[in-house]
């Protein structure tokens, strides 16, 4: 009798979309997220809107024609990451529903998955690891969501995560466990070779 040696998730790509405020904890959770991913050799990729801001991005504002054109950017760079067969974690706050809705038009049935990185704003403010906030607060950014810019929450996302409830590990398993229930993820035993 052989024994198994080890698991892998062969996965269907999709890309997996963190929208909330700042400070909600979307980067952090995409990042264990995909940390899980590269523990079970699952190709993937992630996607982060504030390094996108300095890259990609850089010449863009923060009007809502400039927010608009900054998520449009970043998913049309994920619809290309998905066709390549990845699994695509995008962290932006893409805080418009028409927004986050025409993005998902790009995508084919089933391969975009909204998550909403939840957390009050009260809470987001005392995190505040950027110092965004503060300077907000202070008039020395402007338009800056969740300030003097609305954050329209997901009206139906896929997955719903309180970040003020949850553990970072927690939040990681309840999203695993979406992708396996939803066939993203299916696992799979390999065998050594029988030995006579």
């Amino acid at each position: 009798m052989t024994t198994p040696t080890s698991t892998s998730l062969p996965a269907q790509a999709c890309v997996l979309w963190f929208t909330g405020l700042s400070g909600a904890g979307k980067s952090t959770t995409a990042l264990a997220v995909q940390q899980a991913l590269h523990a079970h050799r699952c190709a993937n990729y992630l996607l982060d809107g504030d390094q996108l801001r300095q890259g990609l991005c850089r010449d863009l504002g923060f009007s809502a024609e400039a927010r608009e054109e900054n998520i449009r950017r970043i998913g049309e760079v994920a619809a290309l990451m998905v066709d390549a067969g990845l699994i695509t974690l995008v962290a932006a706050i893409s805080p418009f529903q028409q927004m986050r809705e025409q993005v998902r038009k790009r995508f084919a049935p089933g391969k975009f998955v909204e998550i909403f990185i939840d957390a009050p704003l009260a809470v987001c403010e005392a995190r505040d690891p950027k110092g965004l906030y503060r300077r907000a607060r202070a008039g020395e950014i402007r338009d800056f969501t969740g300030i003097d810019s609305r954050y329209e929450a997901p009206l139906a996302p896929e997955l719903h995560i309180k970040t003020n409830q949850l553990a970072p590990q927690q939040a990681v398993e309840q999203i695993i466990h979406y992708l396996h229930q939803q066939h993203y993820l299916v696992a799979t035993v390999t065998h050594p070779p029988t030995t006579r």
